[in-house]
């Protein structure tokens, strides 16, 4: 479970960079009043997959095994929107 939250911060890091790229703007408030603290988007995007990596190996190591099962969920589901707004045609 700790791994797959691991693979699944990385790639919704890549495609949130992606999507960023095309213009797309960032939807999570908490990621995007990071990016306006940090020395820009990457570090601010950095920053909160460190925190949550934190947070995923506390839930791990205190046995929160269905906890992170959900994350993850939601997680691929960002992982697809990133997919499908770095993909599809501004509107």
């Amino acid at each position: 479970m700790l791994f797959l939250f691991i693979l699944l911060q990385v790639l919704d890091a890549g495609t949130t960079m992606a999507f960023l790229h095309r213009g797309v703007a960032e939807g999570n408030p908490l990621v995007r009043a990071l990016f306006g603290v940090s020395a820009g988007p990457a570090m601010g995007l950095a920053l909160a997959k460190l925190a949550g990596i934190v947070l995923a190996l506390f839930a791990w190591r205190t046995g929160r095994q269905r906890l992170l099962s959900r994350v993850n969920v939601v997680f691929a589901a960002c992982v697809m929107w990133n997919l499908a707004a770095t993909v599809l045609p501004k509107m």
